[in-house]
């Protein structure tokens, strides 16, 4: 899902003391239960301050209209999915066995959506894109590539158009699902739905990503700080190989979770030392 303007604020002012910014983050949660049940249209401000348990006068310091409030609704959930993606550490999570790595990746979206704000703004996405300012496709096109890039790490060997699309059907059939499983008033049966897109992305995945497939690769350890393959070996910690980064000094220690293995097939291997 996704783009994003931070230029411009749909706040009248910015709240400087805390317990302003709390009343905000209250009119906000407000909104997102009152846009939920009323429906965007219907909806109004009155209602919306008073689920809020704040005076009409109190919302109208910080926001002129309904459509600010979405708006401001809108930039918070930016903010909450690109934290989301910066707390991935993918070098370590490619490592997992593939069903792992979904669960992870799964459960943190699902921990995302469990915010009154991300939820309505995600369903609203899909069901009312006329009243959105500041996202659009282009945050569902960065979903697809940061997906991508997890893949292209996991398996290298793969070609650069494969790894999009795959991780363009990732994201498609997710959001889809994950749409149906916010739109159900259930728990349960979101639960369910929740545990059938982790089913569903591992089974469509584990053709090229699959454990057991990419046993046979030769496996060369990177440094996850910069990247590089110019480690040298310096000395041994607990019955383990360490290394030292030669580019930035970094100390790792082989098969902890703090080393990187990159998994780099035997042909490429050998092409490049041809």
């Amino acid at each position: 899902m996704t783009k994003y303007s931070h230029s411009s604020s749909s706040l009248r002012h910015q709240p400087k003391q805390q317990r302003g910014k709390e009343r905000v983050e209250k009119i906000l949660d407000a909104a997102a239960a009152v846009f939920d049940q009323m429906g965007y249209e219907a909806a109004t401000t009155h209602q919306i301050a008073t689920k809020a348990g704040t005076a009409i006068g109190s919302l109208y310091q910080f926001f002129p209209d309904k459509a600010a409030i979405f708006k401001a609704m809108e930039l918070r959930h930016v903010e909450r999915v690109k934290a989301m993606w910066a707390q991935v550490d993918i070098p370590i999570i490619v490592q997992l066995p593939l069903r792992q790595m979904i669960h992870a990746l799964v459960t943190t979206v699902a921990k995302l959506f469990e915010q009154p704000v991300s939820r309505v703004v995600f369903v609203q996405f899909f069901l009312a894109r006329e009243i959105f300012q500041s996202i659009d496709e282009s945050m569902t096109q960065e979903a697809i590539n940061f997906m991508a890039n997890m893949l292209k790490q996991r398996n290298p060997t793969l070609r650069e158009e494969h790894y999009n699309l795959l991780a363009e059907v990732c994201v498609h059939s997710s959001n889809a699902v994950m749409l149906a499983a916010l739109r159900s008033p259930d728990e349960e049966y979101r639960k369910q739905l929740t545990q059938q897109i982790e089913d569903l992305m591992v089974s469509y995945l584990e053709p090229y990503m699959d454990d057991n497939r990419l046993s046979n690769v030769m496996k060369v350890m990177i440094c996850p700080r910069c990247q590089s393959k110019q480690l040298s070996k310096n000395g041994y910690r607990r019955g383990k190989q360490c290394y030292r980064c030669k580019e930035c000094g970094k100390q790792l220690v082989e098969n902890s979770q703090r080393s990187v293995m990159l998994k780099t097939s035997l042909a490429d291997q050998k092409r490049s030392l041809s």
